[in-house]
């Protein structure tokens, strides 16, 4: 196919890690953004497989955009993406990353791509990442398959071509998602040029950015919706709930599409706006996969529609608000669009996978909103219910519930909390409906 090359019309954002998210989040926040006075293009580069690069090379680029609400679906041409790519292609991959014209680089890699040990840093001994790296030093053909390297290798190439200095923004649901990828570029550019993280510090800035929209799994049917309603045979159709967010760091290196005038926010303190996502909605989900899958329910909206299960969630927000330090009016206003999040029916959201890896989850999500309720005198039964559900779904013991609140450092509060997890655990083990109905009758 004919592609656009970078340098023609306007400023390019390369972008890693094309997939449905980036597809129903960044591409379209820049495809609303992008304007005749302002142009903007992405180009496209795959993470692991080339699948995604080929299927959106048949329509250069464009892809449809379900907007999946409760009462009905809305079709986009999204048109924002103007190449896809290989991200193998390593010559390409330079070849856009060191161009002038390339002032933005985005990527959504997930928290595995990031390849850290268990220091947090990046792991340099790990198979992939070694490999990469001795194939970095011996040959500029050979392809690349991890994130770190890849980026350090294309920062190589613009210091080369003497270009402007570049943003690059992490847009994943890593909490300081910038700070982790400066880290990881860092340490890989060090073995393959001493020289090289001193110009980078000096040419990149790396900006943390918070980003939230559910994305199903996209079906064949999906893709006959759109033939029907469009004309269009779109193998590359993507499905989003109408809700979307985006908070970025600032501190750009240079020119950005004004991603605000679309709905995305700036902001030069990101943890709020993190901390709020996490407690807010992630820890409502979390209530709602540990009690619904005990109820029987197996998606977000059926269980949101249980009225002792919504009594539950609306007890746990009240206490999780009061944790929170973003203004009452800010997370009232996020509640409210939770809520609305939660009761669409037509975004099945699988409780099962919201309760994948609690041991992981919960400390951030529950636990801090634990703490808060028994340092401040608040009510903790609610947050310690859904540790207590996690702890009977997967067979846990008490010690497993303990091993949560290790980041707690005041041994008075972590050992009134797992008290109140142990007695919620006696209850919900002699009746696993009560805690449900206890809130109903509470709040009726």
């Amino acid at each position: 196919m004919a592609q656009s090359q970078p340098g023609n019309d306007g400023h390019t954002i390369a972008h890693l890690g094309v997939g449905a998210f980036h597809r129903a989040h960044q591409a379209w926040y820049t495809h609303l953004a992008s304007g005749r006075d302002d142009p903007w293009r992405i180009v496209a580069f795959t993470g692991r497989s080339a699948e995604q690069a080929h299927i959106l090379q048949a329509r250069q680029g464009a892809y449809t955009l379900i907007t999946r609400g409760a009462d009905g679906d809305a079709f986009t041409q999204v048109a924002s993406i103007r190449s896809a790519h290989d991200g193998a292609d390593r010559a390409r991959w330079e070849s856009v990353i060191s161009d002038p014209q390339t002032r933005i680089l985005t990527l959504t890699v997930t928290e595995a791509g990031y390849r850290l040990g268990a220091d947090g840093l990046l792991d340099t001994a790990a198979p992939a990442v070694d490999a990469d790296l001795r194939h970095a030093l011996r040959s500029p053909e050979a392809p690349i398959a991890t994130a770190p390297v890849r980026l350090a290798l294309g920062l190589a190439a613009r210091r080369a071509a003497a270009a402007p200095p570049l943003t690059v923004i992490s847009c994943d649901n890593v909490s300081g998602n910038g700070e982790i990828t400066r880290s990881v570029v860092l340490a890989a550019a060090a073995v393959l040029d001493p020289g090289l993280p001193a110009w980078i510090d000096e040419n990149v800035a790396f900006l943390s950015s918070m980003v939230d929209r559910i994305t199903p799994r996209t079906t064949a049917d999906d893709v006959a919706e759109v033939e029907r309603a469009t004309g269009i045979r779109d193998e590359g159709t993507v499905v989003a709930e109408p809700f979307s967010e985006w908070v970025i760091e600032d501190g750009f290196a240079g020119p950005r599409p004004a991603w605000e005038r679309v709905g995305a926010r700036l902001t030069v303190d990101l943890a709020p706006y993190e901390e709020r996502k996490l407690r807010i909605l992630n820890g409502a989900h979390s209530l709602l996969a540990y009690h619904g899958l005990r109820h029987g329910f197996d998606d977000v909206a059926g269980a949101f529609a249980d009225p002792h299960l919504r009594f539950l969630v609306e007890d746990y927000w009240a206490v999780a608000a009061a944790s929170c330090v973003l203004p009452a009016g800010d997370l009232d206003e996020a509640i409210d669009a939770t809520r609305r999040r939660f009761a669409n029916p037509r975004i099945r959201h699988q409780l099962a996978q919201i309760a994948l890896d609690g041991a992981h989850k919960l400390p951030h999500r529950i636990v801090p909103v634990l703490e808060h309720a028994v340092r401040s005198g608040a009510a903790p039964e609610v947050p310690a219910s859904v540790i207590a559900a996690w702890c009977l779904r997967g067979d846990h013991s008490a010690d497993d519930a303990a091993a949560l609140l290790s980041g707690v450092d005041d041994a008075s509060a972590a050992e009134t909390m797992l008290a109140v997890i142990g007695r919620e655990l006696r209850r919900l083990e002699d009746d696993p409906a009560g805690a449900a109905r206890r809130a109903g009758a509470v709040r009726s």
